[in-house]
């Protein structure tokens, strides 16, 4: 799988991550990993922004949570400190209500989906393809 080609983003552009490629990059995923590894490249030279919802937050220390590896998921928790977080509020949760009811998404799909729009994010960078649906912002997978 060839690593994604991210030439036409704008120099500090802002991303939203969705969880997949944060697990495949943090856990080095041989087929995935490679995938996704530009992205964190281009954020760890200053030329891209990151954003995160809470509910990724969530989903991504979950795994070493459930190996009961606190180690590993602190080390997870500080590097999101220096992300943009961006928490469920009722705007964002009447936009993905929105979403979910006219592109039939899931739930946390339509949430990632109505936090990059609430933040103007430049994309959202994901590995789930249900995001095609949703022409109103700027996919990465």
């Amino acid at each position: 799988m060839e690593p994604l080609d991210l030439s036409d983003l704008p120099e500090r552009a802002l991303v939203l991550i969705d969880s997949a490629p944060i697990i495949y990059f943090l856990e080095g995923h041989p087929k995935y990993g490679p995938r996704f590894r530009p992205l964190f490249e281009l954020h760890a030279a200053g030329q891209l922004r990151f954003a995160v919802t809470t509910m990724t937050i969530a989903e991504v220390l979950t795994g070493p949570l459930q190996a009961a590896d606190d180690a590993l998921a602190r080390r997870y928790r500080a590097i999101f400190e220096s992300w943009q977080p961006i928490a469920l509020d009722v705007d964002i949760a009447e936009s993905a209500a929105r979403l979910r009811a006219s592109l039939r998404l899931k739930l946390a799909d339509a949430v990632q989906a109505a936090s990059a729009l609430a933040i103007n994010a430049a994309a959202l960078a994901t590995h789930d393809r249900d995001f095609s649906r949703v022409h109103a912002l700027r996919i990465i997978s």
